[in-house]
């Protein structure tokens, strides 16, 4: 098997699998336990994670908050509806200027005005790779509340059914707004849960990484050697860097909620295995060679076929024991993708 190629990451799903709509409580969602060092499966709920987490083990979670994203507006002096998914901030540009999707991209070049509201419009100002629209938005208001007011979450394209309550595609802990995307393992989560676990001896670490549409994005390379990531803004506080060391020089267990917990985690470390305060983009690409410097155990969903999530995930665990354990999935009939079912990887 080669594991460099991307058809090696695929597997077959039954279109009936993916879920639709978030479990009718959080952590009542199923848990796949998957030991990485035996390949050895266990089936348990959610709730029962608790047991698996021990004092003195550091749980890392990403307190990013996801935005209404997607805008429809008119492009002035042209007919028909433009589409536009806000993908991230450009934090050195004029105001509120964004790294944008637009659809139909034919309308929108530069200098186009796209009028959303009364109270929001956007100017084009440049094009990049990929098609991406750089646009300023102009506004009267706070610019976060027009969003909440006309913005629309921006679910994953598999995701055809519409979201009731906006909330159960938000972490209980989100906090800093600018995800186009949740991130999905953190959803499992209750209050009750996280305040069983720091009752249990267990420290709860927060990091920050935007998530991008990206993440949805498919792999087009056979060749991973080819494969380009986004990037995507992460940030290390000094409080959170110096806790993880510390409980890492206890013996404590470093465990990453979510594949973006992950990958901010990977990208703060140095060789040596130190996690350093960090704030800016990070385009790491974690495939099977990739050695992990931080992380001891992570909890995920289940992720597409062929995607950088679950190379990710091989990467961690062991191609055979993830392809085993998804085919287990199949089989036990768990529901995949973000409003799906989590593995505990240990």
């Amino acid at each position: 098997m080669d594991l460099l190629k991307r058809s090696s990451y695929y597997y077959d799903l039954p279109q009936e699998l993916i879920a639709q709509t978030p479990s009718e409580k959080r952590d009542h969602s199923r848990l796949l336990c998957l030991d990485k060092e035996n390949g050895n499966i266990q089936h348990k709920t959610f709730y029962d994670i608790i047991d698996s987490l021990k004092e003195g083990d550091c749980l890392v979670i990403n307190d990013t908050k996801v935005i209404p994203a997607r805008l429809f507006g008119k492009a002035e002096g042209r007919e028909g509806e433009i589409e536009t998914v806000l993908l991230s901030r450009m934090e050195d540009a004029e105001g509120e200027t964004w790294k944008c999707l637009t659809r139909p991209g034919k309308k929108t070049r530069v200098g186009a005005k796209i009028v959303y509201s009364d109270e929001l419009c956007g100017i084009v100002t440049d094009v990049l790779e990929g098609g991406i629209r750089v646009i300023r938005f102009e506004y009267n208001g706070v610019f976060n509340e027009i969003l909440d007011r006309i913005g629309i979450m921006p679910l994953p394209p598999y995701i055809t059914e519409k979201l009731k309550d906006r909330n159960r595609y938000q972490t209980v802990y989100a906090k800093t707004d600018g995800s186009a995307a949740a991130p999905t393992a953190g959803l499992h989560f209750t209050p009750e849960l996280l305040k069983k676990a720091e009752e249990k001896g267990v420290e709860i670490v927060r990091v920050l990484l935007h998530v991008g549409l990206g993440t949805f994005r498919p792999v087009k390379e056979d060749d991973l050697s080819n494969h380009t990531m986004h990037a995507e803004y992460i940030k290390v506080t000094k409080e959170a860097a110096d806790k993880i060391n510390e409980i890492r020089a206890k013996g404590g267990r470093i465990i990453a909620v979510g594949t973006t917990s992950v990958r901010t985690l990977e990208s703060a470390t140095d060789d040596n295995g130190i996690v350093k305060p960090f704030e800016g983009e990070t385009s790491i690409f974690i495939h099977p060679g990739v050695k992990f410097k931080c992380v001891d155990a992570m909890i995920t969903n289940f992720h597409l076929p062929e995607s950088t999530l679950i190379m990710l995930v091989c990467a961690f665990a062991g191609y055979d024991n993830t392809m085993a354990a998804y085919n287990e999935a199949v089989t036990k009939k768990y529901r995949f993708f973000s409003f799906g079912d989590a593995m505990l990887i240990q």
